[in-house]
This record gives C-alpha cells, sequence and structure tokens, in this order.
C-alpha cells in the first residue's frame, strides 16, 4: 500500500463514526466531476418540480442526465463507475430531491416561469449550477459529447429559452435504445 492509499484509509477510519460513513474513491476526476455536474441536473429536475411534470418525468430525467455526466466524464478520463456511486446517483438524488438544495430550489422557480435574472437579484446564495452548465457544455462541444439535456438547460438558463419550449425540444427527439 502506497503512503496516499494509507492517509486514505487512516482519514476514512477516523471520520467513520455513528450514523456518518465514509468511502474512499481513487478517481479524483469522476469525483470532482459528479459533484459540479449534479448542480444543473439539480436546476432540471427543479424545473421538472416547478412545471409539475411529476416523479417518474423527473426520475428519468435524472437517469439520462447521469448518463450525460458519465459520457462527459469518462471523455475527460473519470472511471465510469464513479457515477453509480455516492458521489455520482448518491449526491444527484440528495441535491435533485432536496427541499434544502439552492439549485433544485432555483430550477423550481424557473419552472413556475420565473425569469434567472430576478432569482439571482434576490438571493446572496450561489446556485452553482448556472456557471456549471456553460462550462460543460463548453467542455462537451470540445471533446465531441452529447449532453441535450444541458443544452436544453442552457437554453433556458443563458438564451431566454422558454421552459416548455426546451422540454418539449426534449420529447421531440429521436427515441432511441437506452444506453446510446
Amino acid at each position: 500500500m502506497n503512503r496516499d492509499e494509507t492517509l486514505n484509509r487512516a482519514v476514512r477510519d477516523t471520520l467513520n463514526q455513528g450514523l456518518f460513513r465514509v468511502y474512499t474513491n481513487p478517481d479524483v476526476a469522476g469525483v470532482e466531476l459528479g459533484g459540479a455536474l449534479k448542480n444543473p441536473l439539480a436546476i432540471a429536475a427543479g424545473v421538472s418540480d416547478g412545471v409539475g411534470a411529476g416523479d417518474n418525468a423527473k426520475a428519468a430525467l435524472m437517469t439520462r442526465g447521469m448518463h450525460e455526466i458519465r459520457r462527459l466524464g469518462v471523455a475527460l478520463g473519470a472511471d465510469p463507475r464513479t457515477f453509480a456511486g455516492l458521489c455520482g446517483f448518491g449526491d444527484l438524488l440528495a441535491t435533485c430531491h432536496s427541499s434544502q438544495s439552492r439549485n433544485r430550489t432555483l430550477g423550481e422557480q424557473l419552472g413556475r416561469g420565473r425569469r434567472l435574472d430576478d432569482l439571482l437579484a434576490e438571493t446572496r446564495e450561489v446556485a452553482e449550477g448556472v456557471p456549471t452548465t456553460r462550462t460543460a457544455l463548453r467542455l462537451a462541444r470540445e471533446f465531441g459529447v452529447s449532453m441535450p439535456i444541458f443544452e436544453a438547460l442552457y437554453g433556458i438558463l443563458f438564451e431566454g429559452r422558454a421552459v416548455r419550449e426546451a422540454l418539449g425540444g426534449l420529447m421531440a427527439r429521436a427515441i432511441g435504445e437506452e444506453f446510446d
């Protein structure tokens, strides 16, 4: 075992107390990408909540969105397994369902017809998913990765696209295999 692995295990073992459980993951790129890219999806999940799309639609959006995150992560050198773990789906589930999530709450307000500029002006809190959407799409384009949910969200956030129009565009896409 090398020095880093020894340190990781020592930190993990020290932090595991009571109901707080810690796991280690050597995929630094995947952990960082999962932690950042779940925020735009939380905005999208909030939009889904705001328009009243329902739980099944939100689950489909989150699942397809995680496929987009995984594709980008793999293109950037991450281990695809990371996105099925705690810092992938685990973090995504918590952020997309929590009433305390700044990103989900912002999305919900967008789904109810509020304007992004007004929402950002009203709060001192940061919704990291807003600038992360821009960065994710820049990287996706650079690496040739398809991210239609992120594209639709970008249209809502930065191009003034109507929420219903963006959602309609997603639903009008050609139907393919689940894992394409």
